[in-house]
């Protein structure tokens, strides 16, 4: 099954990596080594873009890794591997924007305009932060205990188990860790959260914060 996708230049994708890594820390206007930055469901699905589709954009593909493995250099990485970096995607399930949020999950963060949402990218990138913030906080006990380990021959990461609880959910994350990998999750697409501990590993997300049920300021985006 393949995403729908709307047509998009390199250009603006990589014009948004460089100026759109907002987030909600500190008044979401941060500085993350030289790019400027400004209640989600324990169990919830964000259905990708398969492996076929991020090929046909090889240059892009290898531009990412110039962005490291800080946090931008993760989130970047995250929202290509969903939605090839489009601000403005629609996919067939309703999830939206660079990181495919679903409805319900905005509304958690606060967010209830959707319209709003796929029209901003500093709110798409705020929400980014939101959601892994609040992830970090669930998981937290966690990623204390798991950092290191091999399961079923990944080893486990802060940034993998971050990236896997956007694919699965934090409950879902909880599940597959203390199961020892016994019980997993896969998407619609069939990318599991073993996947994503191995793509997402290794990345440095201490710039994300743990904190419980934390909210995006809307009105900080509409000045």
């Amino acid at each position: 099954m393949r995403r729908k996708i709307a047509k998009f230049s390199i250009l603006p994708v990589f014009a948004g990596c460089m100026f759109f890594s907002f987030s909600t820390r500190e008044a979401a206007n941060l500085e993350i080594e030289g790019y400027s930055t400004s209640n989600l469901d324990l169990n919830y699905t964000v259905a990708l873009v398969e492996e076929s589709e991020l090929a046909k954009d090889q240059s892009l593909e290898r531009a990412l890794p110039e962005l490291g493995k800080s946090y931008v250099g993760f989130k970047e990485a995250l929202g290509f591997k969903e939605s090839r970096g489009n601000y403005q995607t629609i996919n067939e399930f309703g999830y939206m924007g660079k990181y495919q949020f679903g409805i319900g999950t905005l509304e958690l963060l606060g967010i209830y305009n959707s319209a709003e949402f796929l029209n901003s990218p500093q709110l798409q990138e705020a929400a980014f932060y939101t959601n892994a913030s609040r992830n970090k906080w669930i998981l937290i006990r966690d990623i204390a205990r798991f950092e290191g380990k091999v399961i079923n021959g990944v080893e486990v990461t802060e940034s993998g188990i971050l990236a896997a609880a956007h694919l699965a959910g934090p409950g879902s994350v909880k599940k597959y860790l203390r199961s020892w990998g016994a019980q997993s999750f896969s998407d619609a697409f069939g990318t599991s959260i073993r996947n994503y501990l191995k793509k997402f590993g290794g990345y440095d997300t201490s710039f994300v914060k743990p904190e419980k049920n934390p909210r995006v300021d809307i009105q900080a985006f509409r000045a």
